[in-house]
């Protein structure tokens, strides 16, 4: 992983994160929306523009791929590289959770 992908997405925003999360899988745009609404009952929803421009910048970056059309419905599913920034941003919000439950 070079360093400007670890620059632009370590930390993550809460889009890029449920993205990749709801990518490990192959889906749409749509199908991440309410995914993504699901798992934080409704306390996030993602609106089509930071949908769709975070898809192309993922996309673009090479964290995720298109992986086939359905329905007039892009598919697309992480990359390893999309895997490894996750994983990097599962690792440090896992440090930070252990870190406030240690106290200071």
């Amino acid at each position: 992983m070079n360093a400007h992908i670890k620059k632009v997405y370590v930390p993550m925003t809460e889009t890029g994160f449920y993205i990749l999360l709801c990518l490990q899988y192959p889906n749409h745009g749509y199908g991440i929306v309410q995914r993504v609404e699901q798992m934080t009952k409704g306390e996030i929803r993602l609106t089509p523009g930071t949908m769709y421009g975070s898809l192309s910048k993922m996309e673009k970056d090479g964290l995720i791929s298109f992986v086939r059309e359905e329905e007039k419905r892009k598919i697309y599913q992480m990359t390893e590289l999309g895997r490894q920034v996750l994983e990097l941003e599962l690792k440090r919000i896992e440090r930070l959770y252990r870190n406030s439950r240690e106290g200071i």
